[in-house]
């Protein structure tokens, strides 16, 4: 997935932002240890019914059959502790390492691939193809995980998951562990005269995310300034900047979530023309992300978080 709109998860742009958000980048890279991860076998009253972004969806049963069609649905699964109920997940799922990949597509789904999993549970992120419609027809629960705005958008999904799976203990336990891990990662933040200003880039064509993504409003928590804000004419909360825009806005930090995909790096993008002029190149504040964390809205978000703290701590403060 190498487009240069590779990550826009929100559905911004139809398919292509559902592409983005369902890729990541396919790394397989390692990302911390699975602390949040749940062993427990699970407990859980059914009949169990959630209201996904498609609506509501019950479950007359614990389900043992799941497929998950979105990276980070399957992250999810994982760190509630339904992994042994997983049964199937998307070509894009590459963590846990474990997760039962296989060659089902969540960007382009086939109904009767995934119903060959004689699944009883149907998770995904984005309603293409009119998946959704022909899983029901089938008698087949599905519940749709949209792409995060907000970090409570990540804490409800992880909720209705544990919810319908037997796993609200679990659920319960993430949820709390996201919410201290970013608070942890927020706490002594130095305090300064002036925000910092910020690029986050997706990829080397400068497509970027505004504060109003769910990224964006996670570093704005931190305290940052996006340079990109301005720039949004559309209103899409994924423009495309121009080299000059850039320059012109001098940002004092640098991110970048295309190092695996596209092999950005502080050395890569210091060589780009103009580039050499950015306060963030000159005093060494260029910092790579992790891919698939960048892209995806499940519990290691946190992860992404503490590395943008730790930037902002390495700025001194003026």
């Amino acid at each position: 997935m190498r487009t240069s709109l590779r990550r826009l998860a929100p559905a911004l742009v139809a398919l292509t932002a559902a592409a983005v958000a369902l890729a990541g980048c396919g790394s397989s890279g390692s990302a911390g240890t699975d602390a949040g991860a749940s062993a427990s076998a699970g407990t859980g009253s059914f009949p169990a019914t959630v209201k996904g972004s498609a609506g509501s969806v019950t479950v007359d049963r614990r389900p043992t059959h799941i497929v998950s069609l979105s990276p980070t649905t399957t992250e999810m699964l994982h760190y509630i502790g339904a992994d042994g109920q997983v049964k199937a997940v998307d070509d894009q799922s590459n963590y846990p390492a474990s997760a039962p990949r296989t060659k089902l597509s969540g960007f382009k789904p086939n109904v009767e691939a995934i119903a060959g999993y004689d699944p009883d549970l149907v998770v995904l992120s984005y309603d293409t193809g009119g998946v959704v419609k022909g899983l029901r027809k089938l008698k087949i629960p599905v519940y749709v995980a949209s792409a995060a705005t907000t970090i409570d958008d990540s804490y409800r999904e992880i909720t209705d998951l544990g919810t319908l799976t037997g796993h609200a203990d679990g659920a319960k336990r993430t949820v709390q562990k996201m919410k201290s891990g970013i608070a942890k990662a927020e706490q002594g933040l130095p305090k300064r005269t002036a925000k910092l200003s910020y690029y986050y880039e997706l990829d080397p064509q400068l497509h970027t995310a505004t504060s109003k993504t769910f990224v964006g409003s996670l570093l704005r928590q931190l305290g940052l300034t996006n340079i990109a804000d301005k720039a949004d004419k559309g209103g899409t909360g994924y423009p495309q900047l121009s080299k000059e825009y850039l320059v012109e806005a001098n940002p004092d930090l640098v991110f970048l979530a295309d190092t695996k995909c596209c092999a950005a790096s502080a050395a890569t993008v210091g060589k780009r023309p103009g580039w050499n002029t950015l306060t963030a190149v000159k005093d060494k504040h260029v910092y790579g992300l992790n891919d698939d964390i960048a892209s995806r809205w499940g519990p290691r978000v946190v992860q992404l978080v503490q590395a943008a703290a730790n930037a902002v701590q390495a700025v001194p403060a003026t």
